[in-house]
């Protein structure tokens, strides 16, 4: 009987391990409705996403400053921008990177990377994490294509900008445009979801 109560004591403690090392995804998922948030921008202002009442949705970007694949992406983040806000979509950035651990991502390195690349949209500091947290946002980039529906923003689809990390153009997949162009014509996403390639969130130390 001890022997027994034994080897259940230490599968428990198996289990426990590997559950701690594959930790149950959160956040949201393709189809939910997902909650505003009020983040400060790099003009010192308050946004939300109700703000904008004529959107269609938008294109969330989680990213940051310091992080090469971020880096490599920023041209094509600015470049969607540029496509689709007269569309309705308009491109939302948001940096989660606890600045302590990456100085580079600092609020006043945020304000500085924002006026040097001209970034025509806003780029807001989630010091506290909680959005990036409520997103399950976990690389730079992570995407979210959130669309209008009444007064709320249904997600339709997180993931990857394209398949080509170095080279947008030759990209055979251009995930975000695709997710916007086929809501735009009033059609389903045809691939909703890709895996989001990048560095890891830096989040707080606990």
């Amino acid at each position: 009987m001890k022997k027994a109560n034994l080897l259940f004591a230490i599968e428990a403690l198996i289990a426990v391990v590997l559950m701690s090392m594959n930790p149950t995804p959160t956040g949201y998922k393709v189809g939910d409705v997902i909650q505003d948030f009020k983040l400060k921008n790099v003009d010192g202002k308050d946004v939300s996403l109700a703000d904008h009442k004529d959107v269609k949705g938008y294109i969330i970007a989680f990213t940051c400053n310091t992080c090469p694949v971020a880096q490599a992406y920023e041209s094509r983040i600015i470049a969607l921008n540029e496509q689709f806000a007269p569309k309705g979509y308009p491109v939302v950035a948001i940096q989660s990177n606890d600045s302590q651990r990456s100085p580079g991502d600092s609020y006043e390195s945020m304000q500085q990377r924002s006026k040097s690349r001209k970034y025509a949209f806003p780029y807001l500091h989630d010091d506290s994490q909680t959005v990036a947290s409520a997103f399950g946002a976990s690389n730079t980039p992570h995407m979210f294509v959130v669309k209008k529906e009444g007064n709320q923003y249904r997600v339709a689809y997180i993931g990857a900008i394209d398949n080509n990390q170095d080279d947008g153009s030759s990209a055979s997949k251009k995930y975000v445009e695709e997710a916007v162009n086929e809501l735009l014509a009033g059609k389903p996403v045809t691939t909703p979801s890709a895996r989001a390639i990048g560095c890891g969130i830096k989040w707080k130390n606990a």
